[in-house]
């Protein structure tokens, strides 16, 4: 009677049940992530449990933390190093971890600045890029990304007019910061901005941060997912 984890899977029947192409299997088991096939006299390879249960953990590793992290994770759970694996595991969750906790300080941080009063706007409340640098603890230069990308664009008069950010530009600008130490790419961003001009749309912003919060919990259940199946391989490796 063949064990659990005997070898008997052609690579048509691992792509069955795994989800994924021959072509990719065979590209996992070249990266490590799934361990060397044993080849019959023939030359074809055979898979086991063990090669099922790596693959299905590396889709859930790669969907909770990204692939390249999923495959180092893998690689440390085939080569027995347990102690790396544990601290790997425990890092992809704090990832996650400090990735709520800004989420959190920015939802906060973003109701404050949206509820603020704008108040009557004159010349001389406007703030320079070297002063706007110094109020959010960002270089001017990546005032000037945010610029470039249409983030927040300060008034100029002319392209040669040094910038001058007036308070509804600033409060653009501590929203912008606020979303980028909570995660937010420039792309997702440059989508985002264009429904919120203004800032003014207090409920859009909460939709947008909320959103993101969703994606951390699908990330969370794939990691979730991800341990689960390594603890299945866990077993048997130990029972080889």
């Amino acid at each position: 009677m063949k064990s659990r984890n005997s070898a008997g899977l052609r690579t048509a029947e691992l792509a069955r049940r795994t989800g994924y192409s021959v072509q990719q299997l065979r590209n996992l088991e070249r990266d490590g992530v799934l361990p060397a096939a044993p080849r019959t006299p023939a030359g074809y390879r055979t898979y086991g449990e063990s090669h099922v249960w790596s693959a299905r953990a590396y889709r859930e590793f790669a969907a909770g933390t990204d692939p390249a992290t999923a495959k180092t994770i893998l690689r440390a759970a085939h080569s027995g190093d347990i102690s790396r694996l544990f601290a790997l595991l425990d890092s992809a969750h704090a990832r996650l971890d400090r990735e709520r906790r800004d989420l959190d300080a920015a939802r906060a941080a973003a109701r404050a600045i949206a509820d603020e009063p704008l108040g009557d706007i004159g010349p001389g409340d406007a703030m320079s890029i070297s002063e706007l640098s110094r109020a959010l603890g960002v270089r001017a230069s990546t005032l000037r990304h945010w610029d470039a990308a249409g983030l927040v664009v300060p008034h100029r008069r002319t392209g040669r007019e040094a910038r001058r950010y007036t308070p509804d530009d600033v409060r653009a600008a501590r929203l912008v910061h606020q979303l980028r130490l909570a995660g937010y790419g420039i792309e997702p961003l440059r989508q985002l901005v264009p429904q919120l001009r203004g800032w003014r749309r207090w409920d859009d912003l909460a939709a947008a941060l909320t959103a993101r919060a969703t994606r951390i919990d699908a990330r969370s259940g794939s990691l979730l997912g991800g341990t689960a199946a390594l603890n299945t391989l866990l077993g048997l490796q130990q029972a080889r």
